[in-house]
């Protein structure tokens, strides 16, 4: 008999497999499809909290654990047959992909604020988004700095940056910071990068490195409680920054709600990277397409719409 959880369930992941994973990720479309059609596996999601049934953290744990994610059929034997190994890794886990590519959807904005800057990320996971700084990109034929990783992305509506920030001071906040030189660490980031995206994966090595050269501050706390004290760390004459990119989704709304209160009573500036829903914008254009896009947002102001890897900007502000 088939539940509500089980329609949600299903719902959730043929919207993944629409919204994300579609012209993306075939690998993670078609998993995704067969999870939806497959009750054995509704009845084991339904035992774990809602937060923790999502379709990234699901194949992330399974590839973790060693487990196929190319094959729908073989992953969901895998998944049943080792469902308690799952299930433990699923409550303890979170979607901290740490996306360095989201760097060329932020630089247009922080190459424009009063330099140079102190960056804070809440929800940092290993802190690789806070070196926009040392990254290189190429906004189609045109080149923004030198080095690794290069960061590829479609920009369209504005011109392109002609200069990366200046950085005096990077921190992050995190329930559970990741360590770039910790191998049990890097192989989680690794097992949440989709199985097709070899140049994500070589892109996460590139930045791993510049942040083991340079390690950032990193504080374990909560976005709302700890915020104030590692803000008022930030040094005099620098351009506060708290940013944040596909996190608060994961936050409860009320707890969203109360950090959005505190932000804007903070000095400086709030970046938001979030899809649309999360911050509730009254008035948005249209998307470019149907696939998942986040709003990029000022301040609370929207600016641009951006894919979720950094991949493309729209800008329409």
């Amino acid at each position: 008999m088939t539940t509500g959880v089980d329609a949600a369930i299903a719902a959730s992941y043929v919207e993944f497999a629409d919204r994300e994973a579609r012209g993306v990720s075939p690998a993670y479309e078609r998993l995704a499809r067969s999870v939806a059609r497959d009750g054995r596996l509704h009845a084991l999601l339904g035992t774990v909290p809602e937060a923790k049934r999502q379709p990234n953290l699901l194949f992330a744990v399974v590839r973790l654990l060693g487990g196929p994610v190319e094959d729908p059929a073989a992953f969901g034997e895998f998944a049943a047959a080792h469902w308690p190994e799952v299930a433990a890794q699923l409550r303890t886990r979170a979607t901290q992909t740490n996306e360095a590519g989201r760097c060329a959807a932020l630089l247009p904005v922080l190459a424009a604020l009063p330099q140079p800057l102190a960056l804070l990320e809440v929800g940092a996971s290993a802190g690789l988004c806070l070196y926009p700084d040392r990254y290189a990109y190429r906004y189609g034929d045109h080149r923004v700095g030198s080095g690794e990783p290069v960061l590829d992305c479609a920009l369209t509506g504005a011109a392109p940056p002609n200069r990366r920030p200046v950085v005096a001071w990077r921190a992050g906040l995190d329930l559970n910071p990741l360590d770039v030189t910790d191998p049990a660490d890097v192989a989680w980031l690794d097992a949440l990068v989709w199985p097709e995206h070899t140049y994500r994966r070589a892109r996460l090595r590139a930045a791993s490195a510049v942040a083991a050269a340079d390690p950032p501050l990193l504080v374990r706390g909560d976005l709302v409680d700890d915020l104030p004290a590692l803000a008022a760390r930030a040094p005099a004459g620098a351009t506060l920054v708290v940013f944040h990119t596909s996190v608060l989704y994961l936050v409860p709304a009320p707890r969203r709600a109360a950090f959005a209160d505190l932000v804007r009573t903070l000095p400086g500036h709030w970046l938001a990277n979030e899809t649309p829903e999360v911050l509730g914008h009254d008035a948005l254009p249209e998307p470019p397409d149907g696939t998942l896009h986040n709003v990029l947002t000022l301040d609370g102001t929207p600016l641009a719409w951006t894919r979720p890897h950094g991949q493309a900007v729209t800008w329409f502000a």
